[in-house]
């Protein structure tokens, strides 16, 4: 099957192929989620059979919207899809665009919109083993400590959201945990 995204293509947005808008390092739209409960995060480890970044951890989720997809609705239908989480209302906390090499000659060059849901202590978890190979809950320090000691384990995304972005993100959460 192939999968169109949102890319930007000698500046026009356009559907463009999934894989090769990595290959060409095209900017393109994108969503990721972070499930939070108690200033803890809900990660994920990406199934070993990934096009890229393959057994790292990364936020809870992300993907590509469809193409005349809100980002909101896009939220809310990969959490589902990847993890089975159903019932949450993810809010929007922060748009970013970020450059990364990947590996194997493929680039993430995203343009981000950037969802937290705050969940109850019993969210119910049911990964899509195609997807995702093992969740964990992690407190957000103790997160930032882990990525900052075994950086090679996590996704470039994650390492730049925490990095540059995590204020705006978490910041409120943090305070309210």
């Amino acid at each position: 099957m192939t999968i169109m995204i949102p890319a930007w293509d000698n500046g026009i947005l356009q559907p463009v192929e999934k894989l090769e808008a990595h290959k060409r390092g095209l900017k393109h739209k994108a969503v990721s989620v972070f499930v939070m409960n108690r200033g803890r995060v809900l990660i994920q480890q990406r199934a070993m059979d990934k096009y890229h970044t393959p057994g790292l951890w990364a936020n809870t989720c992300c993907t590509h919207p469809e193409w005349d997809e809100d980002a909101s609705d896009c939220a809310v239908r990969r959490l589902q899809e990847e993890l089975g989480i159903t019932g949450l209302c993810p809010t929007h906390r922060e748009q970013i665009e970020y450059r990364a090499d990947v590996g194997n000659g493929l680039i993430e060059h995203e343009v981000v919109e950037v969802f937290v849901a705050d969940a109850p202590g019993d969210l119910r978890i049911t990964p899509d083993p195609a997807e995702v190979m093992a969740t964990r809950w992690m407190d957000f320090d103790d997160l930032r400590t882990d990525i900052a000691h075994h950086p090679g384990d996590y996704t470039p995304w994650l390492r730049i959201y925490l990095r540059d972005h995590s204020a705006a993100i978490f910041g409120d959460l943090l305070r309210a945990g």
